[in-house]
């Protein structure tokens, strides 16, 4: 199945059920009723999580989307919760550690690939320092492999998400 887009898949309208006019068409209007969908992208959160010794914390996907690939600790920001409660509980989560200081880093648009319908997201990226470091439990249904790197270069072209290549990228031509 190729992976389109969401609104390629709203071909009828989800309140009362009329076949869409315009299929794609953002923001989608039911000509019959009236409801309406922008199609406005959901929030993720990514950890640029750094140790004592100044180095990043890459962490490699168990699952798709982006099996095998890289990616940092991350994930959906949850309703009602705060970019920064997200951060927190997705770097538990996903690596039990931490999370002591945040310094938010900059936002990027992405595009997530969940069995074939495409969704926008906002990713906010933030630099992250831990406290117990050397504690790190992958969670095995989403990771299977981390690295603490000095340089990054090695697994940033495999990338599961764009959007992680450009943050890392961002943080490392700008460090202090």
């Amino acid at each position: 199945m190729n992976a389109l887009p969401v609104e390629q898949w709203f071909q009828f309208c989800p309140q009362c059920k009329t076949p869409t006019a315009e299929l794609g068409a953002i923001p989608f209007r039911c000509q019959k009723c009236g409801f309406a969908n922008f199609f406005g992208p959901v929030t993720a959160v990514g950890g640029l999580v750094i140790d004592d010794k100044n180095r990043l914390l890459m962490v490699r996907r168990a699952r798709n989307p982006g099996l095998g690939k890289w990616g940092l600790p991350g994930g959906f920001v949850d309703r009602n919760e705060t970019l920064e409660s997200a951060l927190l509980r997705e770097v538990v989560e996903e690596v039990n550690l931490r999370v002591v200081e945040t310094r938010y880093l900059l936002s990027l648009p992405n595009d997530y690939n969940y069995r074939g319908v495409i969704a926008p997201v906002t990713d906010a990226f933030f630099l992250c320092r831990v406290d117990n470091a050397d504690e790190i439990r992958l969670a095995p249904d989403e990771l299977d492999h981390f690295e603490w790197v000095a340089d990054p270069f090695p697994n940033v072209d495999n990338m599961a998400f764009g959007s992680n290549r450009l943050a890392i990228l961002h943080w490392w031509n700008n460090r202090s």
